[in-house]
């Protein structure tokens, strides 16, 4: 069913990735104004809308500087409704005794200190108005695998930071979940595993649509959710 989200107002952490594009998309079918930020370039078919705040070349570790963008948001749109934190990164097939801190440190802030961040800037121009947070967990987060300890425990981190945060913020009008997908379809996955069969792997715009219905109306009571997302991987 489609949601209808009109003029309400969201930020898109990791916009120009193959998901963040999905939500974008998604998000404006729906009818909402978007705040879409990236650390890469936004794509230029946002630019210059009056119903899109698109911002490239941003650090989405820095608090900072996501909070600046989010007042020049509201300043512009006179609200902020939620957000949606799809910003991360998948490196693995290294054995732990192998990887470095370096290789730790990466997928901790690509995966856990952008969705960290991203939340310590919206929460509080959340919460004279209640809203939605989404984050972006993994099924590899469930449980670690051979070189994928990394990656796995920065996804778990997004996951008890989704629960944390849904009990400091259920009785704040504000609710928080986590959707977990599987392999995701993207040109990327299908070209690091050519022999592997897509059509059981999960389309970002699957994902996109369970990520609408928690940013609608109709998901007021659901918070603290991890929704697992595998299609038939």
């Amino acid at each position: 069913m489609a949601q209808d989200l009109s003029d309400r107002v969201f930020v898109v952490t990791g916009a120009s990735g193959n998901l963040g594009r999905a939500v974008a998309a998604a998000l404006a079918k729906a009818g909402a104004i978007r705040i879409l930020l990236d650390r890469s370039p936004v794509a230029d078919r946002w630019a210059g809308s009056d119903r899109t705040l698109a911002v490239g070349g941003l650090d989405l570790t820095n608090l900072d500087a996501i909070a600046a963008v989010l007042d020049q948001a509201i300043a512009r749109f006179g609200r902020l409704d939620g957000l949606v934190a799809t910003a991360g990164a998948y490196t693995g097939g290294t054995p732990v005794h192998a990887q470095s801190w370096a290789d730790w440190n990466g997928m901790l802030a690509a995966n856990l200190q952008t969705a960290v961040a991203a939340c310590q800037a919206a929460i509080p121009r959340l919460l004279d108005r209640g809203g939605r947070i989404v984050t972006v967990g993994a099924r590899g987060g469930v449980a670690g695998g051979a070189g994928t300890a990394a990656y796995a425990a920065s996804k778990a981190g997004v996951m008890r930071l989704t629960e944390s945060l849904s009990e400091e913020l259920k009785d704040k009008g504000v609710t928080v979940n986590c959707v977990m997908p599987s392999i995701i379809d993207t040109p990327q996955n299908r070209a690091a595993m050519p022999t592997a069969d897509a059509a059981r792997w999960v389309p970002p715009e699957d994902i996109a649509a369970v990520i609408l219905f928690l940013l609608s109306g109709a998901a007021r009571s659901v918070t603290g959710a991890l929704i697992p997302i595998y299609g038939r991987a």
